[in-house]
């Protein structure tokens, strides 16, 4: 995530729409950790984690757009929140 940001960071600017759309993400992850560990609510979480799984896969995508290989470098964080959506869901629907 940060070498594919700081190549695209370098090439775009900070102020660029895919460091803002980055920037978004990241403010969604660390949401989705409030409403899961903090506020222990994971129906809530899952319904942010699949937020933050198309905000991921709209960055890798404007990234892609700047820089073809920090688009790429993405792929693997968006393979991990998927799967961690998929637990998420399971552990909410095991606790309803």
């Amino acid at each position: 995530m940060a070498v594919a940001a700081w190549l695209v960071w370098r090439k775009a600017g900070l102020a660029s729409a895919p460091m803002r759309l980055f920037l978004l993400q990241l403010l969604l992850n660390v949401g989705w950790s409030a409403f899961f560990f903090r506020w222990r609510s994971p129906g809530a979480a899952f319904v942010e984690i699949l937020v933050l799984w198309l905000a991921i896969l709209a960055t890798s995508v404007e990234f892609w757009k700047v820089i073809p290989p920090a688009g790429f470098l993405l792929l693997p964080y968006l393979i991990w929140v998927g799967y961690a959506a998929a637990l998420n869901f399971s552990i909410w629907r095991l606790n309803a």
